[in-house]
């Protein structure tokens, strides 16, 4: 059993972001932005002329902040040293307001001090959105922040993991628990069904391709395993926020790849003070978080008929492949604000042991993030953004499309407990099987490293070209190379036994440039934003492989990935390379009238080298509508409402994600359509037609509407919102069977059919007790989703493909319209009988159980899914726990189908409820509801506590937090595999496979201690 929990404070606005936007943002009060000493002369006549400074209650300057004599147009904002000069009427009374403070009066002096205290209900107020930034209360579309605070706790590899059950309606499910492995991150549901459903990920404003950026390995009969995380470069130490664009209004920006929804990623930077030096290091220990319920040696004997299948010994082989993992991250940072601009350093190191024998994941990042100011009142701001890392990996042979037979997972839960490790001789035991070996044998003679370099900059100029009107320009690039060295040594298994070597390289790149011009206009009650652009993005990927055969044994000469020439015979060479651009112009229009009506509008053209001739653009527009309700007159005397805004949106965005050229031609020669030219019987090859050409394909889009509420209560006391969504995918991308006549069997098209996604999200915070010693705040969320294929113009489709003797081919997806995406089609299992043979429910009453009978049952994807967080702090004690869970859905637990009971009969272990529930080790293993499980669960994912010493009376030292921290600490469920939350790569024909578990590397339960210094 097993959990998880989430921490969620209320959000914090860093006071650098604050001045940075602040010469651009005023409050609602003001209607004119003025620099310096000069206003606009209104018909009072001013006899005295006031000088001042505004500062923040550490005595910093607030630049932006504004200065308007009570009731009058009069009005300033402060320069950058937060200095003003007015000229006011005698006796005036100045009002002084300043985004994320709360506004106050005071009496008009020269030479007045005005200090601002920090407005906690306004400090999230600044929410990035594409190509720019929006205070919450201007915000029109579906869109939630997290901030260094909110972020999930423990080891995170990558930033997708930080947002696991932290936003309503995103759904964070790991492909595998290996260290970098792929993550699944779905925003409102399963979107397609061929190309997946991933977001796009938008890093310092550069889009990021969601293709591999590391190579993937070869198949020794042991699987292919697949690319890591091509997010997991990334030091999750230097993210400063994470935005994520759920509905079309605001994704729409992003056009042709903001189907799936937009995760925005900010790094950070320095912030106003004296320069910062930030240490932060842990120590993690990690255990598998659970083990399969086996038969022990004893059990196992007194199972079996056969007294030969009785080895003698007793082992636990998932205590003998699983071991309890170190992990060591050290991160140092340094962070420095000046008047004109701002600098952000860091440099880190993570070192990462796998719960399984030999694999680790080890990381070295370097980030420099510079932004500085130029002419009067920094007219231009030239930013740069920069990382480096370097990821090395060992791998084992666990690849997630092997057979029934193919992983060393799968190897170690079968291996017969009264077999041993070793033999008599100390060396490891021969099974002298055919598809069934020692495991601890596979991982001595099997080597997998990785190596993958990757950079990604940017710089961004911004101009202002008139007060108002600015003009930005954004040139990035997304550089990496990647080599892949993988060895199976000459063994004593069927697989490979001679040996081999084989070396992927992965290049890729991607460059970017970007022009667009903002526009604000305020006409006293109107106010206008206007944003109009052009990117091009370039992507490009190549990639060589070469394999050597009957190589030298282990540790005989040099190791093949040192020189491949050593030893052996080549047995391939092969190479491959892929370009595909994108051109787009985006322009959007934000109008705001008396703080109470708001509405957008945006349109996006993306023109894509992968579609065809008839159509290379697309077009997806967006329109939304906001009123806040608590601005209005009749509401000015509920005191205990802050806010109340209901909003509206309906937009299309678009899917790009399919394979290059596949819209053109594609031919080969081949003997198959060769002919015999002359009469000396010499065949000649022909061409062959490969792929049948489509120049009418075009993106796949998605229509989605949303309606929603915001509100917040009693000072902030409560906060909320609450969405309905509905979003349907058309113009689905499929590889169907073509035509009559056709040179091929299938053909790329858009087909009719929909894939709608609907329902409900709702977050809910309080912070319940506030004082001096002592604070306590909860955060909840959760989401509701129904899934539906409508109008599907082939009867169905199949995927997820299952592995077990004799079920080679057998799918365990079907998408069929009326049902949800990736339902499950089986047989139905009603028990076992007297002798115990399997029983299955024969739907035609025919008298014979085959595929006739199998049946459609509800999939994978939870009906609901939830995250609760809750936050304490004792004077310098702070506590956070964080949760998450989900109900209604399904598993297909294919490592049970492997682990029947049929296993008795082949010197193999089985799952201990087979036996028990007296199934006959004679049963035929088949697909059924047997094998499916309901994968609901409750998981405590992460406690920390943590105290910060007292360093009032150490000029050196800022700041010093110890904490511990544990995770995956329980989780509650019925599901009998290592871990509910799971989803394994099974897919079929490139349809996605959803909510298959087979023999997943399982995840971890960890404990950490670590502390944060700061100088």
């Amino acid at each position: 059993m097993y959990f998880k929990i989430t921490q969620l404070k209320p959000k914090k606005i860093i006071f650098g972001i604050s001045v940075l936007l602040a010469s651009q943002m005023a409050t609602a009060e003001s209607s004119i932005y003025i620099e310096n000493a000069k206003t606009k002369i209104s018909s009072n006549n001013y006899q005295q002329t006031i000088t001042g400074t505004v500062v923040d209650e550490k005595g910093m300057p607030l630049p932006g902040a504004t200065i308007k004599e009570s009731g009058t147009d009069n009005g300033v904002v402060t320069n950058f040293d937060g200095q003003f000069t007015i000229e006011v009427a005698d006796n005036a009374t100045l009002e002084v307001s300043y985004l994320g403070f709360k506004s106050i009066q005071v009496e008009a002096k020269d030479g007045i001090r005005v200090t601002l205290a920090a407005d906690a209900a306004n400090l999230d107020e600044i929410v990035l959105v594409g190509y720019g930034k929006k205070t919450k209360k201007d915000l029109t579309g579906a869109v939630s922040q997290l901030s260094t605070e909110d972020f999930k706790k423990g080891v995170n590899v990558s930033p997708d993991n930080l947002i696991q059950g932290k936003v309503a309606g995103v759904r964070v499910v790991q492909s595998s628990g290996e260290p970098g492995a792929g993550v699944d991150v779905s925003i409102r549901g399963i979107g397609s069904i061929r190309s997946g459903s991933t977001p796009l990920f938008v890093v310092d404003g550069i889009p990021l391709s969601n293709e591999n950026v590391s190579a993937g390995g070869p198949d020794f009969g042991l699987g292919n395993t697949a690319a890591k995380n091509p997010l997991n470069f990334l030091n999750t130490s230097d993210i400063a926020s994470i935005t994520v664009l759920k509905d079309a209004s605001a994704a729409a920006i992003y056009g042709a790849r903001g189907s799936n929804g937009v995760v925005i990623i900010t790094t950070k930077q320095g912030e106003k003070g004296d320069a910062t030096i930030t240490v932060d290091s842990y120590l993690n220990v990690a255990n598998v978080i659970d083990k399969v319920d086996l038969l022990s040696a004893a059990e196992y004997r007194n199972a079996i008929d056969d007294p030969s299948y009785d080895h003698g010994g007793s082992t636990d082989w998932q205590d003998e492949l699983f071991r309890t993992a170190l992990t060591q991250n050290h991160n140092f940072s340094f962070a420095k604000r000046t008047k004109s601009g701002n600098y952000y350093a860091s440099l880190s190191r993570m070192d990462q042991e796998g719960i399984v024998e030999t694999s680790d994941f080890k990381r070295t990042t370097a980030r420099i993030n510079a932004e500085e100011s130029f002419f009067d009142n920094k007219r231009l701001k030239v930013k740069m953004n920069l990382t480096a890392s370097q990821i090395d990996e060992n791998g084992i042979p666990n690849g997630a499309d092997a057979g029934s037979d193919g992983q060393v997972i799968i190897h170690a839960l079968m291996a017969n407990p009264t077999r041993s490790v070793f033999d008599a001789d100390g060396e490891y035991t021969n099974f002298n099987m055919n598809a069934h070996y020692n495991p601890m044998y596979l991982l001595h003679i099997y080597e997998d490293k990785t190596k993958t370099l990757r950079v990604l900059g940017n710089i961004e100029a911004t101009f202002r070209i008139v007060d108002g009107l600015e003009y930005k320009f954004n040139l990035g690039i997304d550089r990496s190379t990647s080599e892949r060295n993988s060895t199976i040594y000459p063994n004593v298994t069927d697989r490979t036994p001679l040996g081999a070597y084989v070396q992927n390289n992965l290049d890729s790149q991607s460059s970017l440039v970007e022009h667009y011009l903002t526009y604000n206009l305020d006409l006293n009650k109107s106010n206008f934003e206007v944003l109009g652009g052009f990117s091009y993005q370039k992507f490009n990927f190549s990639g060589t492989s070469f394999s050597t055969t009957n190589i030298s044994p282990m540790g005989e000469g040099v190791a093949p990935e040192y020189n491949p020439g050593y030893s052996g015979e080549q047995s391939g060479v092969s190479g491959y390379a892929q370009e595909n651009e994108l051109q787009s112009y985006f322009g959007r229009v934000n109008y705001t009238y008396d703080d109470r009506y708001l509405v957008t509008a945006s349109l996006r053209a993306d023109g894509s080298t992968r579609f065809g001739e008839n159509n290379k653009y697309g077009y997806f527009p967006s329109f939304a509508l906001g009123w806040n309700i608590d601005k209005e007159l009749f509401l000015s005397d509920f005191n205990e409402i802050d806010q109340l805004k209901l909003r509206a949106s309906w937009g299309e965005t678009g899917n790009q994600e399919v394979q290059n050229k596949i819209t053109q031609a594609s031919y080969s020669q081949s003997a198959a359509g060769g002919y015999y030219l002359y009469n000396d019987y010499n065949l000649i090859n022909g061409v062959v037609v490969n792929r049948t050409a489509n120049p009418d394909l075009k993106w796949e889009v998605v229509t989605q509407f949303n309606a929603g509420v915001d509100f917040s209560l009693w000072n902030n006391k409560l906060y909320g919102s609450l969405d309905y969504y509905n979003k349907t995918t058309k113009d689905a991308i499929l590889n169907i069977p073509s035509e009559p006549l056709s040179p091929t069997t299938s053909v790329w098209k858009n087909i009719e059919g929909e894939i709608v996604n609907k329902g409900f999200e709702f977050s809910l915070g309080s912070k319940i007790v506030s004082t001096e010693d002592f604070d306590w705040s909860v955060d909840v969320n959760g989401a509701t989703l129904h899934n539906e294929i409508k109008n599907l113009p082939v009867s169905e489709l199949y995927s997820g493909s299952v592995a077990g003797p004799g079920l080679t081919g057998v799918a365990a997806n079907i998408y069929k319209s009326g049902y949800e995406a990736g339902s499950f089609f089986m047989l139905k299992h009603l028990g076992f009988d007297e002798n115990g043979n399997d029983i299955f429910e024969d739907i035609n009453n025919d008298g014979v159980i085959n595929s006739d009978d199998r049946q459609i049952f509800e999939g994978a994807i939870p009906n609901f899914t939830f995250g609760l967080n809750t936050s304490l702090s004792y004077k310098r004690w702070d506590l956070s726990m964080a949760f998450i869970g989900q109900t209604g859905g399904y598993l297909v637990n294919n490592t049970n189908l492997a682990l029947n009971i049929n296993n008795l009969a082949s010197d193999r272990n089985v799952l201990s409820e087979f036996y028990e529930e007296g199934a006959n080790p004679q049963n035929t293993p088949q697909l059924s509801t047997l094998y499916m499980e309901k994968s609901d669960f409750l998981r405590l994912n992460n406690a920390r506590v943590g105290y910060t010493f007292n360093t009032a009376n150490l000029n050196w030292l800022k700041g010093l937090n110890l904490y511990l921290s544990a995770q995956n600490v329980f989780t509650i469920t019925n599901y009998s595999g290592f871990d509910p939350l799971v989803n394994s790569p099974r897919s079929t024909g490139g349809n996605q496979s959803i909510g298959i578990d087979y023999t997943t590397y399982p995840s971890s339960r960890s404990y950490m201690i670590g502390a944060t210094l700061k100088l």
